[in-house]
Parts: C-alpha cells; sequence; structure tokens
C-alpha cells in the first residue's frame, strides 16, 4: 500500500511563524511515521481578499484551483493555525473561501481526515480560534475534522534547536493527535471502494 499522504497547512506565513514551526516540526514527525508530508504555503496561492465581483468577472483565481488540486492530491490534511483576535487568520480563511468556490471542492475536501494544531505566545496555545475553525471545516466543505487537537502555549519557548517540540509532554500529544490522523486516513482509505 501506498504511503499516506498529509497535506500540512500553515494558516501564517510570517517570517519566523510560531505555527509554521509547529507545522515544520508535524511533518517531519508525520514522516517519521511513513508518511509523505506536503507543506504548502498560502501567501504563495497569490490569492486576493474574496469578491463576488472579482469572481464574475475574472473567475476563480489559479491559486485556489491549486490549492483544490493539492487537497484532493492527499488523503489527509493537517491544519496549523495562529489565533488573530480569538479567531483563524485571513490567510487561512480566505484561501479556504475561494476553493470553496470550485465545484470539485466538495470531493477534495468532504470526508477528508482532518487535524487542528495551533501555537501562541498566549497562555491558551490558540485555543479559541480552532473552536471556530472546527465548525468552519465542517460546514461548507464538510471535512472531517477529528476530536484530537493540540495548542501549544508560550510557543516562545516551545521549540528546541532542532525545530521539534523541547517538552517531551506537548512532543507526545503532538504524536497522538499524528497517530489519530493516519489511522482514520487509512480506514477511510481501507473502505474506499477505488481500494
Amino acid at each position: 500500500m501506498a504511503a499516506l499522504r498529509v497535506l500540512v497547512i500553515p494558516g501564517s506565513a510570517r517570517a519566523g511563524s510560531y505555527n509554521l514551526k509547529l507545522a515544520n516540526a508535524a511533518a517531519a514527525v508525520l514522516r517519521e511515521q511513513g508518511a509523505e508530508a506536503t507543506v504548502t504555503d498560502l501567501r504563495a496561492l497569490a490569492l486576493p481578499i474574496y469578491d463576488g465581483d472579482l469572481e464574475a468577472g475574472t473567475g476563480v483565481p489559479e491559486g485556489a484551483k491549486t490549492l483544490v488540486r493539492e487537497l484532493a492530491a492527499h488523503d489527509a490534511v493537517l491544519v496549523v493555525s495562529p489565533e488573530y483576535n480569538a479567531f483563524p487568520p485571513p490567510l487561512l480563511m480566505n484561501a479556504i473561501d475561494w476553493a470553496s468556490r470550485l465545484p470539485e471542492h466538495k470531493a477534495a475536501m468532504g470526508g477528508k481526515p482532518t487535524a487542528l494544531l495551533s501555537a501562541s505566545p498566549g497562555a491558551l496555545g490558540g485555543l479559541r480560534s480552532l473552536l471556530s475553525l472546527r465548525q468552519f471545516l465542517a460546514l461548507n466543505p464538510g471535512m472531517l475534522v477529528l476530536p484530537q487537537q493540540l495548542t501549544v502555549a508560550r510557543a516562545a519557548e516551545a521549540f528546541g534547536a532542532d525545530g521539534a517540540l523541547a517538552d517531551p509532554k506537548q512532543q507526545a500529544a503532538l504524536q497522538a493527535v499524528l497517530v489519530a490522523l493516519l489511522q482514520t486516513a487509512k480506514a477511510l482509505r481501507a473502505s474506499s471502494p477505488s481500494s
């Protein structure tokens, strides 16, 4: 059986982003567990702020089509989202909004096993953003958002020199989320008529 493919989506493209660090740390763990992990760059998609008039005039941007193709090509999704004013960041929400404008987004995203992570300098680790992100991803695109999640508080001190989480308990919690994601994706693949 081919290795499971996981699309890792950092919700921040900012230089030095704790969530990008967490995304890369998670991708390393996924690879250790035998999966293929692709860390995507939402900024590189060059998506304008969603505007119905823009869509009517020029269509859905190529970046949204690229994102939907990436989603379709992977067995599972890992979203690593910062918290902006207690909500997920506009970069992430806008990308999903644009992707949802394509008819093929339902096949690419519907029922796709998805896990959530967040890192923040604050004491809650971005927990508040994951509450609304969970609902957002489960509703329109119909993603299968796992109950397991991880928030990394005080992220400025959370990472070691090797890029992994420095706290063994947090590293174990990250591994548990990723194992659940891979197990769910494997089970869904096994039950698929095409498998």
